[in-house]
């Protein structure tokens, strides 16, 4: 075989067929690394995205080799299998894990990574298969959901009642905020016993003796024929890095001339004045959020192509709970719920405007409508490249 045209991808399958891997293979895939940043069209590159010099490639190869092999075993058990699950592990998921493990590094408590994106972007797939390889680098790692943050079901009825329009479960507004503080400030300091104040400088530390197991919230989406209610929480005694998803957690308020200047295109499926108000008042609880956000170290955002196709992948997830035997919403309800979830944070212009800011977002992830992988880089990159 010409060595100088087999792609990373052939060498990966020779490797998962048993080969051992020779000298060509690092010197093939060193170069492979350091020409995606000639590849690029702008400054957007997954090299600089992780990081990766022509002084480092060689390490960065070999530490993702060794991860590579580590994992052949396990493999069978990744929650993602297509036609470019070996191309997502080597781009992304092993130097994204290996980031992350740098960060923590850095440290002397626990990492709180926030990835932000949409219904359907692959956010529960990527904290499955960054947990299975964070576990091979040593970190004991723990999911949160934004979604494990709702209020009750008994709470979200009253809400309902103080304002009608909250007839589903996701906008600002429905998530026990305090809840989610207090479960990051504990996971903050569960290995130095120390939390960083974020909100109050001269505030006292949390005392060795107090942490020891801690709570961390589920939320079962299926109870009340899909309105879903708390669940019993998840016991753990702490982590090295927490995973911390959800449709728009990190997301900031705009300011009110950005919001009613968008609000003015009446963009699908914001169509009357009361929808407008809606879309007001979700901007403005999001300040609300704002101490919540503060324990993030890091954010990535996980970008569909067109947000749009993220109605078509909830009716897929919601059939494939349904097939496991558990309730949920039909197609049409479906239907509602997402565009619900639009008028309250409409994603043109919420998740579109920290992306081009870019100064809360350290990594973004192009999501195909396909569900794979497109361009992997830094928000600033993307800015710095308009």
């Amino acid at each position: 075989m010409d060595r100088s045209t087999v792609t990373p991808v052939e060498i990966l399958h020779r490797w998962q067929a048993g080969d051992r891997p020779i000298a060509p293979d690092f010197d093939h895939l060193a170069l492979w690394e350091l020409a995606d940043d000639v590849r690029s069209s702008s400054r957007a590159s997954r090299t600089r995205a992780f990081g990766i010099t022509p002084d480092s490639v060689a390490d960065v190869v070999r530490c993702k080799t060794d991860l590579f092999f580590s994992l052949l075993d396990e493999l069978h058990t990744f929650p993602l299998k297509s036609t470019v699950f070996l191309e997502t592990l080597w781009n992304l998921w092993l130097p994204l894990a290996m980031q992350l493990s740098t960060a923590k590094q850095s440290l002397n408590r626990p990492l709180i990574q926030g990835i932000l994106g949409g219904q359907g972007t692959g956010k529960t797939t990527l904290c499955q298969v960054l947990r299975l390889i964070l576990g091979k680098l040593g970190y004991s790692t723990v999911s949160l959901s934004l979604d494990d943050l709702y209020k009750t079901y008994a709470d979200r009825q009253q809400l309902q009642k103080a304002d009608p329009r909250l007839i589903w479960r996701g906008p600002p507004g429905t998530h026990d905020i305090d809840l989610g503080i207090a479960v990051l400030d504990k996971l903050r300091g569960s290995q130095t016993h120390n939390l960083a104040a974020v909100d109050n400088p001269k505030s006292d530390a949390i005392k060795p003796d107090i942490i020891k197991n801690i709570e961390i919230p589920r939320f079962d989406k299926s109870a009340y024929g899909g309105a879903g209610d708390r669940s019993q929480p998840e016991i753990i005694s702490g982590a090295d890095i927490v995973l911390f998803e959800g449709w728009f957690v990190g997301v900031n308020p705009v300011v009110d001339a950005k919001l009613s200047e968008f609000l003015a295109g009446t963009p699908f499926p914001i169509s009357t004045e009361s929808d407008c108000q809606f879309a007001r008042d979700m901007n403005a609880k999001l300040h609300d959020y704002l101490p919540l956000w503060n324990r993030l170290d890091r954010l990535m955002v996980l970008y569909p192509q067109d947000y749009r196709i993220s109605q078509v992948w909830r009716n897929q997830a919601e059939r494939e709970m349904m097939a496991t035997g558990k309730s949920g919403m039909s197609e049409a309800e479906i239907n509602r719920f997402v565009e619900y979830f639009w008028k309250a944070l409409h994603p043109e212009l919420f998740i579109k405007s920290m992306v081009e800011e870019g100064d809360r977002v350290d990594l973004v992830i192009e999501i195909l409508g396909d569900r794979t992988v497109g361009q992997i880089c830094r928000a600033i990159d993307l800015k710095l490249s308009d």
